[in-house]
């Protein structure tokens, strides 16, 4: 899961994405979300690094924080 990955609380998420807590715990229990919401946690989790694939064997989030040396 992003958020983990992130080590972010649910607080944390719905500052960053400027939603309600209750969006984001909705979201988490795979209950109907807005679209616009939807985007903007996952905007909020790209601004971080987070990449998203959406097709394939690897499909979910991927967690792409690793900094270059």
């Amino acid at each position: 899961m992003a958020r983990a990955a992130l080590k972010w609380s649910i607080d944390d998420l719905a500052e960053a994405a400027n939603v309600a807590r209750m969006t984001v715990v909705r979201f988490e229990r795979e209950d109907r979300v807005s679209d616009t919401s939807t985007a903007a946690m996952r905007l909020a989790f790209e601004e971080k690094r987070v990449k998203f694939v959406d097709k394939g064997r690897l499909a979910g989030a991927v967690y792409g924080g690793m900094r270059r040396a």
